[in-house]
């Protein structure tokens, strides 16, 4: 087959750059899986967060937010159904809450409310621990199956191919083509984008390439029951400022997080026993739910580089290979507008209008600020 782009990994953001590739020419798309978006795509809380993270994540997901909003024909609609949310916090949680609250205040995305106020909206809470509390009307759930299925569908629509089961155990530049060896054969193309999630270090070093410093951090959920006479599918997702716990409605039932972000090995995360408890523990504090049972527990992993900003950008020492990686717990709701300037620094070399738009040049996103030379 010739091939024009490799992209490794079929996550939310290998599929999404895979889509927008094969507008400008041949895709294979590598998934070292039985299936694609395994780990942590497939693991998300779905939750689409306008004031999270840092100020350049946050512009990225307020670029991001027309395509979710508007997404092209083959993608399910609507992609984002209206959540909300209530942030909390107590009595010493004030400098962390003012700190929540003044991302969103300006443009009224959060507005403060009375502890009453947010024991109204999500009535399992408990009063007592709660001294301050705010309004986020914009938290979306996410359809990330149908986001990620259409990235899918548009990939073969274009006359791109995805392979699962497909290990990427060598990389090699040779003829002017990178050369991917994988247990059924070899492929070449003239591009190859890493976007391998976790792995993404090990990817590069596969082609012999310096990582980026990428720490992947377990986070865990559990699911519990709520009793029947409850109806929790209208309630607003709730986060505990200061310690990064949440909960959301989910299925009748409720989700929560301890909020942990512990430094594991790329795999399959799996959740351990403190962080269940530490969940649980949480729960009953926050909420009057009795946890009798846990009916499920899942971890995922979120990985990061050292400023918490995406990597979107051209290896400085490798011809046409290309970074995806380093989205963090942010994957989903920015895998529009990264593959977007993904595939703008391919054809053009530089990032689409948008992105200059909304504050954030090549320079935030770039690998040099990760790979400093050592002082002599």
């Amino acid at each position: 087959m010739e091939l024009d782009f490799i992209v490794v990994g079929a996550g939310i953001s290998g599929a999404a750059a895979a889509h927008a590739l094969a507008a400008l020419g041949r895709v294979l798309l590598l998934e070292a899986e039985a299936q694609p978006a395994y780990h942590s795509s497939g693991r998300s809380a779905a939750l689409f967060t306008p004031n999270y993270g840092n100020a350049t994540v946050r512009a990225l997901i307020a670029a991001a937010r027309p395509f979710f909003l508007a997404p092209p024909p083959g993608f399910a609609e609507p992609l984002l159904t209206r959540r909300g949310g209530i942030a909390i916090a107590g009595p010493d949680g004030r400098a962390q809450f003012e700190a929540w609250t003044a991302s969103g205040a300006a443009d009224g995305s959060i507005r403060e409310i009375t502890p009453e106020d947010a024991v109204a909206a999500v009535p399992i809470l408990r009063r007592g621990p709660i001294a301050f509390a705010c309004r986020e009307p914009d938290i979306f759930d996410i359809d990330v199956a149908g986001l990620h299925q259409g990235f899918l569908r548009g990939l073969a629509a274009r006359g791109g191919t995805l392979a699962c089961g497909a290990p990427v155990s060598g990389i090699e530049r040779r003829a002017g083509r990178w050369r991917v060896a994988t247990p059924a054969g070899e492929h070449a193309a003239a591009t190859i984008v890493n976007a391998a999630g976790a792995w993404a270090d090990q990817v590069a070093g596969l082609a012999g390439l310096p990582g980026i410093g990428l720490v992947p951090r377990r986070r865990s959920i559990i699911v519990v029951d709520t009793p029947t006479a409850l109806q929790p599918q209208d309630w607003p997702a709730v986060d505990q400022v200061e310690t990064g716990a949440y909960l959301k409605p989910d299925t009748g039932r409720i989700l929560a997080s301890p909020g942990d972000e512990t430094p594991a090995e790329p795999g399959d995360a799996q959740p351990e026993e403190i962080d269940v408890a530490l969940a649980a523990d949480w729960l009953e504090r926050a909420t009057t739910l009795p946890i009798r049972h846990i009916r499920r527990r899942w971890a995922g992993l979120r990985s990061l580089v050292a400023d918490e900003v995406p990597v979107v950008a051209p290896d400085p020492v490798a011809e046409r290979f290309f970074w995806l990686a380093g989205q963090g717990g942010y994957g989903v709701m920015l895998a529009p507008i990264l593959a977007a300037g993904l595939a703008g620094l391919i054809a053009h070399g530089r990032l689409p209008e948008t992105f200059a738009a909304a504050g954030v040049d090549q320079a935030a996103l770039g690998i040099e600020r990760l790979r400093r030379p050592s002082p002599p």
